[in-house]
């Protein structure tokens, strides 16, 4: 186990806010120079923090606490009516694992992502050096999850492999199969896979209050959410 307190970590100058526009955000950050491994990674997942591309990092805002970290317990988990039907309409998609990579297929999907779903996001517009930067990292923990209908490649869930759980790091999907809610689909499957494992939880990063691309985090019941450091559960 990781000695945590022997960490360094760094804490940005304040910047505007990526989800709250009315509010400056202050980030702390893992010291780069700091390996990841899979233990270090797993125990700063407990204490909310979340990974991008090389980076660990958490919200550290003076004035505002508002991203909170948050997690599906897979073992009480139970699926809602509608879920169930998400669960029946995407029945005939084969998942497969690939190790993180930017082919031409994988990256022509992501592009019609963000330009049909995040046009107005920091993400837009999106670029191979980008994809590369943020997703594209094969650290050893992290999965590619590959959903397909007739080989045709509908999603990819980029997912990191913790020692406690999975961690959602990011899914993209033909934004025109709307009828699949391909996102929510992801989620439900992570659940499924981390109970297959034997493992605990599916880390969804932050929920945030006012954020409406956040709150569909709170269709999946119990939720477990870091509040002054202890995870408390809402049903």
């Amino acid at each position: 186990m990781t000695d945590l307190s022997q960490l360094k970590f760094y804490a940005t100058h304040p910047h505007p806010c990526s989800y709250l526009p009315e509010e400056r955000a202050t980030t702390l950050f893992l010291d780069p120079q700091q390996p990841i491994d899979l233990e270090t990674y797993s125990q700063l997942s407990e204490l909310g923090f979340r990974r991008s591309g090389d980076h660990l990092y958490r919200p550290h805002c003076k004035q505002c606490s508002a991203c909170i970290p948050a997690r599906i317990p897979v073992d009480a988990f139970t699926a809602s009516s509608a879920q169930k039907r998400i669960l029946k309409r995407n029945r005939d998609l084969q998942v497969v694992e690939l190790k993180p990579e930017l082919t031409d297929e994988i990256y022509a999907l992501y592009e019609r992502y963000i330009c049909a779903r995040h046009a107005d996001g920091d993400m837009y517009p999106p670029s191979r050096d980008q994809f590369a930067s943020f997703l594209a990292k094969d650290w050893g923990f992290c999965r590619f999850y590959a959903f397909r209908h007739e080989g045709r490649l509908l999603a990819i869930a980029v997912t990191d492999q913790l020692s406690n759980g999975l961690s959602a790091v990011y899914t993209f999907f033909d934004p025109d199969e709307t009828r699949r809610s391909l996102g929510r689909f992801a989620i439900l499957w992570q659940i499924e896979e981390t109970r297959r494992q034997g493992l605990e939880a599916v880390y969804l990063g932050y929920w945030i209050k006012n954020c409406r691309k956040m709150s569909y985090k709170t269709e999946y019941r119990p939720l477990e959410m870091l509040v002054n450091q202890r995870w408390v559960r809402l049903t």
